[in-house]
């Protein structure tokens, strides 16, 4: 499968189908799922190439073949016998006998949210570049504001800007419209770093900033509507019980509802759905030795939920994380933080449950015994050296 071009191979288990090759256009699409019908084919797989496979799939779908998407990676051609019908053909043989891994493609309602949730995202991160951009202009023009505000994303910081845009360079007035910071205004700090030499082209990069940022400020709210929307017509009880969960937000929540599906029946455990997710160590072990335990590519928002919930005071995960802390990397304290939530979002999905704290043992019962009883033996061994 190719931007402009399918190859498509028949295999009966005894020969291969003449090879065919079908443009990418719908009515093209359409005329393959017909041909297919015709040769009563029942089962389909197809290479998950970038994003050519999605029409392709939509259609097939419709048309009510059964279908199983294919990691590339997965179904690689000995050197030397690469072409595409050649592809084609030892696709259908795999499929044929069932030696295919199929990837996880979920409903076409949560595809629909998950393209919602990842273009969110995408419009908070563009967001932040321009927040930083304007930060960067202020600078050049010698106003050091976000030296004595605590972020750049407060109404201060968009209030001076829209003043600034307006032609106002008064320090007296700028100080005016940072909202709190006393220590700062009395002491003369504010109105010193709010003293600047503004130019007309630094307030006309200023103004396309500005307009850019209402733009994206609109169309997040846009986006946002829309994940609220669904998630209450579809999913408000796994959103609701997510959210009990220390560190999920209701757009986090949604979120992993769009990632996962929501539907935890596709993994048979929650050691598979941690290891779908990139968040196990991988297995990459030959002649008893492990060249690789490093964890695989996967979505970051878990990691960014456990640096929320390492950050809960009284949680589970606050504690496990200054412990791990200590003897490892804080980033990869983090990660391991992730997959422990994982395993509970597991349970909740599964279960349907809201999560229940008191399941999670903050101080390991075992452990402090343990410790008590190393404690009480030191003791007595400074008692015997004092006597």
């Amino acid at each position: 499968m190719h931007k402009d071009t399918i190859f498509c191979a028949i295999y009966d288990g005894n020969s291969y189908s003449v090879g065919k090759e079908f443009s990418t256009t719908t009515n093209s699409i359409r005329l393959l799922g017909a041909y297919l019908q015709s040769e009563k084919v029942k089962k389909v797989a197809m290479e998950s190439t970038a994003s050519y496979w999605v029409p392709v799939w939509d259609i097939l779908y419709e048309m009510e073949f059964e279908l199983k998407l294919v990691n590339s990676l997965h179904i690689k051609q000995m050197p030397g016998r690469k072409s595409d019908a050649k592809d084609a053909q030892w696709i259908a043989e795999l499929l044929h006998k069932n030696m295919l891994r199929g990837s996880l493609v979920p409903s076409p309602l949560i595809q629909e949210l998950r393209s919602y949730t990842r273009e969110y995202r995408t419009l908070v991160n563009q967001r932040t570049k321009v927040l930083t951009q304007m930060d960067r202009i202020l600078v050049m023009c010698g106003i050091r504001l976000s030296s004595y505000i605590s972020n750049i994303d407060s109404k201060s910081f968009m209030l001076i800007v829209e003043a600034l845009i307006r032609g106002e360079t008064d320090p007296d007035t700028l100080v005016k419209l940072v909202y709190g910071n006393r220590k700062n205004k009395e002491s003369g700090r504010l109105k010193e770093c709010l003293t600047g030499n503004m130019k007309a082209h630094h307030r006309l990069k200023l103004t396309t900033c500005k307009q850019q940022f209402d733009l994206l400020e609109n169309q997040i709210q846009l986006y946002l509507n829309e994940m609220q929307k669904l998630c209450s017509e579809h999913f408000s009880e796994e959103i609701s019980n997510l959210t009990t969960l220390p560190g999920v937000s209701q757009i986090s929540a949604m979120i992993i509802v769009a990632e996962t599906g929501g539907d935890m029946s596709a993994f048979e455990n929650s050691g598979k759905f941690t290891g779908w997710t990139g968040l196990r160590p991988r297995n990459d072990e030959s002649a008893g030795k492990f060249k690789s335990t490093a964890t695989t590519k996967g979505n970051t928002i878990i990691v960014q939920v456990a640096w929320a919930a390492s950050r809960t005071k009284g949680s589970f995960f606050m504690d496990k994380f200054t412990k791990l802390a200590i003897r490892k990397s804080r980033k990869k304290a983090l990660v391991a933080i992730g997959r422990k939530m994982l395993v509970i979002i597991w349970h909740i999905l599964s279960e349907k449950t809201q999560y229940n704290p008191n399941l999670v043992h903050i101080y390991d019962p075992v452990k402090v015994e343990h410790k008590i009883k190393y404690h009480e033996r030191e003791i007595e061994r400074a008692k015997k050296l004092i006597v």
